[in-house]
């Protein structure tokens, strides 16, 4: 594809209600020209580029046909929601995309009317436009509801109870399922190798042009009756049977990038479905853009880039990846223990895994968009004495958190979880932040609760976890690079519940849990030169606490701040209620609880967000100075 230098069709197009006003004829170069500006807009900001080049001429066809925003259209995820944001009044503020005060990488209830429903995570399209579609009836307000949900995303079986639930009630509903054979990674079991199947429909025509050639042979008065059998094995061949016995209507497999397929379908489900119906299209992830087109995969999310060339402008690391020491860490601890195995939801590279795939690919299982699955199968497999460790994000562990408690902690198995993206992530936003994990997993009677301060931390933690057979162990780490400490070849076994001191004083004490400790010894150094002796340590352990070392800080400071990476009720919280209860604080200790601001905080770089929840150098002074009734120096924090 030649990319278009002029956007003629696309100038004219200021809301859906223009496009409605194009010819069918001209929509073809429309879709060049949303594809060229969203390469350009990404180019420039990074982003997900593979997912929205894949549904241009999906995007336009619907916005064609419904009558946005009073028919209600709903993507899942919103990797792919770029072309509609061009198509609905954001497209000159393409170029702030996922940056601070920009547009949100994803659908948003607060930034469009054309945004129905916010995401962020997957499979839940389905489930919001049901929920809409019986608002719809029970309000007497007719209009259309049209779900567009991934083959990745329909792997989810959240994606399932709501298809079973819409067949169940029958409510008038569009669900399209965007088959690219590809979510972020390849994607993994039946359905998809089933969906796969389906787009090729070589049995079905097969079966056709028998019928053809039967019908010639035998007259036309038969021929009815084949019809309705080269019907029914249709229903079998392309997914019929599977979406009607639940209830759907089922339509395709049709071409996503055909205009003449899309729209008549489209147009048909709009006037004629009277109950859920489902269209199955197919479309080509990274369509138009040969770079994305040849790496599906690696240009599902990229950074900015050289249109030409496709070559992503990443700068040099000036240390490892966190991510990248994680997965070194299990390799080199899965060499010595052959009973260690990895399990991911759909997030192989993300977490490191596809390293650990590399070598190991017997002992790694990515269960595709299934986190509550992947950690009840964890736990399945630490019954029969396997060591799992189940690699998940932070904000994705939250969709597994049931499992967790019912199917890991109650029963005291032995699983691990590797918890990346911990704290804030940059440009993801709030649906990625990792805010809650240590929140919600120091509850859980039984669970050691850990979080690395720097790299060398992790892989001493990788080590513990491996040797640790006692209940459920979980460890944090960050998103982006360590802080360059040098790595041991392997990890050391830390002693549970103990933590370390890194640097002594007699004044304050500043309690870090996670990464946050070479913003302690900035902070310190910052108050020793103010003339208050600073003492630094680092808790790594959240439970069990280091009751020791707490009550050692206490008894020699006059100020105590904990300091962590994620919302109230964590760290800090318990190390209160230890104090609390040992009467420790009936001495007059001073004792203040850092943590992520009570508010869902936009996009930006890592950097400015922790500036602005007070968790750098400067807030911690602050806190330091206004526990001691010192006014601090001014720094813009939220909260």
């Amino acid at each position: 594809m030649t990319l278009p230098s002029k956007t003629s069709i696309l100038d004219r197009i200021a809301a859906p209600s223009d496009l409605r006003d194009v010819p069918d004829r001209d929509l073809p170069q429309l879709a060049d020209e949303v594809r060229a500006e969203m390469i350009e807009a990404v180019s420039r900001t990074g982003g997900h580029l593979g997912a929205g080049l894949g549904v241009v001429e999906l995007t336009i066809a619907i916005h064609k046909v419904f009558n946005t925003p009073d028919d209600r259209l709903i993507f899942d995820v919103g990797h792919q929601c770029y072309p509609h944001k061009i198509l609905t009044g954001r497209r000159e503020r393409m170029t702030t995309l996922r940056q601070e005060n920009g547009l949100s990488g994803f659908t948003r209830r607060a930034e469009s009317e054309y945004d129905p429903f916010g995401a962020g995570h997957s499979s839940t399209s389905i489930s919001a436009g049901l929920g809409m579609a019986v608002a719809s009836e029970l309000s007497g307000t007719p209009r259309n509801i049209i779900s567009v949900i991934g083959d990745g995303a329909m792997s989810a079986g959240m994606a399932f109870e709501a298809l079973n639930n819409a067949g169940a009630i029958g409510a008038r509903q569009i669900v399209i399922l965007n088959d690219n054979d590809m979510s972020i990674a390849r994607p993994t079991g039946a359905l998809s190798a089933y969906l796969a199947r389906l787009a090729s429909g070589r049995t079905y025509l097969e079966v056709r042009d028998f019928s053809r050639r039967l019908t010639s042979y035998l007259g036309r008065s038969i021929d009815r009756a084949i019809s309705r059998a080269v019907g029914h094995v249709r229903g079998f061949v392309t997914g019929g049977t599977l979406f009607e016995e639940l209830g759907f209507y089922h339509i395709g497999p049709i071409d996503g990038h055909s205009f003449d397929h899309l729209l008549p379908v489209l147009r048909n489900a709009r006037d004629n479905a009277r109950g859920p119906v489902l269209i199955h299209v197919v479309t080509q992830k990274g369509k138009g853009y040969a770079p994305a087109e040849a790496a599906a995969d690696k240009c599902h999310a990229v950074s900015r880039f050289d249109v030409v060339t496709g070559h992503q402008a990443k700068a040099k690391p000036n240390a490892p990846s966190y991510t990248s020491v994680f997965a070194k860490g299990l390799i080199e601890e899965a060499r010595h223990d052959d009973k260690i195995v990895a399990v991911t939801a759909a997030m192989p590279a993300g977490t490191g895994l596809d390293k650990f795939e590399d070598i190991f690919p017997k002992r790694c299982f990515d269960v595709g968009i299934a986190e509550q699955h992947a950690v009840t199968f964890a736990a399945g497999l630490a019954t029969e004495g396997m060591k799992p460790f189940c690699a998940l994000y932070s904000t994705f562990l939250q969709r597994g958190y049931d499992q967790v408690v019912h199917d890991v902690a109650i029963q005291g198995l032995p699983v691990r979880f590797p918890i990346d993206r911990a704290g804030f992530v940059g440009a993801d936003g709030p649906t990625h932040a990792g805010s809650f994990d240590t929140t919600y997993l120091s509850t859980l009677p039984g669970f050691v609760v850990m979080a690395a301060a720097d790299e060398a931390e992790l892989m001493h933690m990788v080590r513990t976890a491996a040797a640790y057979d006692d209940g459920p162990i979980s460890f944090r780490y960050p998103r982006g690079e360590g802080v360059g400490i040098e790595l041991p070849a392997r990890g050391e076994i830390l002693e549970i519940g103990k933590g370390r001191i890194v640097a002594e004083g007699s004044k304050v004490a500043l309690l870090s849990f996670g990464t946050r400790l070479a913003e302690c010894r900035e902070a310190a150094t910052v108050l020793s030169a103010a003339g208050l002796s600073t003492t630094v340590a680092d808790a790594r352990f959240a439970k069990p606490l280091d009751h020791d070392l707490i009550r050692q800080l206490a008894a020699h400071h006059e100020v105590l701040v904990t300091i962590e990476e994620g919302s109230a009720g964590g760290f800090g919280a318990h190390v209160v209620q230890f104090l609390a209860n040992e009467g420790l604080l009936d001495s007059g200790l001073r004792v203040r609880q850092m943590v992520l601001p009570d508010v869902w905080m936009e996009q930006a770089k890592p950097e400015v967000m922790y500036k602005k929840a007070g968790l750098d150098r400067d807030g911690i002074v602050n806190t330091v100075f206004r526990a001691l009734g010192h006014s601090g120096i001014s720094t813009g924090t939220i909260g």
